[in-house]
């Protein structure tokens, strides 16, 4: 399990007003990338390497 103490979490620019309905990202940390529930900060987080987040964006990104 990753160490997440360190974590600075970020919201999407793109988020916008969604009643809290969003996702956080944390890309800060060493050699992975974590995804929480923005209404449940204290929860529980997905962890995913860097390579495996970057191609998730590029993904997303291009089925706009």
């Amino acid at each position: 399990m990753a160490e997440l103490t360190n974590a600075q979490w970020r919201k999407s620019t793109r988020s916008g007003d969604n009643n809290g309905a969003c996702v956080e990202v944390a890309d800060n940390l060493f050699g992975v990338v974590a995804v929480r529930d923005s209404k449940d900060p204290a929860g529980p987080a997905l962890t995913f390497s860097p390579t495996s987040w970057s191609a998730f964006v590029r993904s997303a990104r291009s089925a706009r």
